[in-house]
C-alpha cells in the first residue's frame, strides 16, 4: 500500500514539475523570434495612418521613380506646399513606396488570417465526418484527392479568372486548395482516436454521436490544427502575392505587396527599390509565421517538447 501511495505521489510530483505549454513556448527561441517579428508587422495594420501621412493611391508624375530618401514637394489638404521624404523612394506613377508597403500589410494579413480560419473550419468539419463515419470517408476523400491533384496556384488562377478579381474571390480561391490538407490531418487523428477504449465505451453505453465528437474527438484535434493554421496563413499570404504579381489577384487600385512588385517589375533593373522593399516585408512576414508554427509544433508535440 505504501508503495502505491509513494508511486502516486512521485507521479503527481512529476506532473507538477513538468513545465506548462506556455512556459515551454517562452523557452523556445524560434517561437519567440517569430512571434515578436510577427507582432511588429501586425502593428502596421492599425498603425498605418499614424506611420505615414500620405495616401497610397496619390499619383505625382513629377516624382516618378525617385530613389529612397528623395524629398518630394507635395500639396497638403489646405493647398500648402510641404516637403515629404520618400523613405523607400517612389514608383513609376510617383506614389510613395513606403506608404504603399505599410497599407499593403493590411490586405496580406487579412488574406492570410481569413484563409487560415475558413480552411481550418471547413477542413475540421469534413475531417470529422470522413474519419468517424466510414460511409462518408470514401466520398469525401476522393473529392479531396481530386483537389490535391491540381496545383494550388493553377486552381486559384482558374477560380479567380472565372469569378472575377476581388478580395473575397481571392480568399475563397486560396481556401479551396488548402482545405484538403486540413481534412487529411483531421481524418488521420479521428481514425486513431475512434479505436480508443474510451470512445468504444462511450459508444457501447449509447452516447450520442455529436457528444462523442465534441467531448472525446474534437479536443485532440485542437493542437495540430493550431500548428497547421499557422502554416496555412503563411502559405496564403505568399499565394496571394503570387496571384497579384501575375495580375489575377487583388485589383491594382488596392495596394498589396504583390501588386507593388508587379508594377515595378518592368523597371526592376533600373529602379530595384519598387520590388526590393515589398519583397523584404513579404519574406519577413512568411518567415515569422513559419518560425512561430515550428515553435508551436515543437512545444505542443510531446516527443519534441521533451527536448525543450
Amino acid at each position: 500500500m505504501a508503495e502505491i501511495i509513494s508511486a502516486e505521489s512521485a507521479e503527481s510530483q512529476l506532473v507538477a514539475d513538468k513545465p506548462s505549454v506556455w512556459k515551454r513556448l517562452l523557452r523556445n527561441p524560434t517561437a519567440m523570434i517569430g512571434a515578436v517579428l510577427l507582432l511588429l508587422i501586425v502593428a502596421l495594420v492599425p498603425g498605418a495612418p499614424f506611420l505615414t501621412s500620405l495616401d497610397p493611391t496619390d499619383i505625382s508624375p513629377r516624382n516618378r521613380n525617385k530613389p529612397p530618401g528623395y524629398e518630394m514637394t507635395l500639396r497638403d489638404d489646405s493647398g500648402k506646399r510641404v516637403k515629404v521624404e520618400a523613405v523607400m523612394g517612389t514608383d513609376k506613377l510617383g506614389r510613395d513606396v513606403y506608404t504603399r508597403v505599410v497599407y499593403g500589410a493590411r490586405v496580406s494579413l487579412v488574406v492570410g488570417l481569413s484563409v487560415a480560419a475558413v480552411a481550418v473550419a471547413i477542413g475540421l468539419l469534413l475531417g470529422l465526418v470522413a474519419g468517424y463515419f466510414r460511409w462518408a470517408d470514401a466520398i469525401i476523400m476522393r473529392i479531396m484527392d481530386g483537389l490535391m491533384a491540381i496545383p494550388a496556384i493553377l486552381l486559384a488562377i482558374a477560380l479567380v479568372s472565372l469569378s472575377g478579381a476581388s478580395l473575397f474571390t481571392v480568399i475563397m480561391a486560396i481556401v479551396i486548395p488548402e482545405v484538403p490538407r486540413v481534412v487529411r490531418l483531421v481524418r488521420s487523428i479521428v481514425l486513431s482516436i475512434r479505436e480508443e477504449p474510451y470512445v468504444e465505451a462511450a459508444i457501447s453505453v449509447g452516447t450520442p454521436t455529436p457528444k462523442i465528437l465534441v467531448r472525446h474527438v474534437l479536443p485532440n484535434t485542437v493542437a495540430p490544427l493550431i500548428v497547421q493554421g499557422t502554416f496555412i496563413c503563411g502559405s496564403a499570404i505568399l499565394l496571394e502575392a503570387i496571384l497579384s504579381f501575375l495580375g489575377v489577384g487583388i485589383p491594382p487600385e488596392i495596394p498589396t505587396w504583390g501588386n507593388i512588385m508587379a508594377e515595378g517589375r518592368d523597371l526592376f533593373q533600373i529602379y530595384p527599390h519598387s520590388i526590393f522593399y515589398p519583397g523584404i516585408f513579404l519574406t519577413l512576414t512568411v518567415l515569422a509565421i513559419n518560425m512561430l508554427g515550428d515553435g508551436l509544433r515543437d512545444t505542443i508535440d510531446p516527443r519534441m517538447s521533451k527536448q525543450i
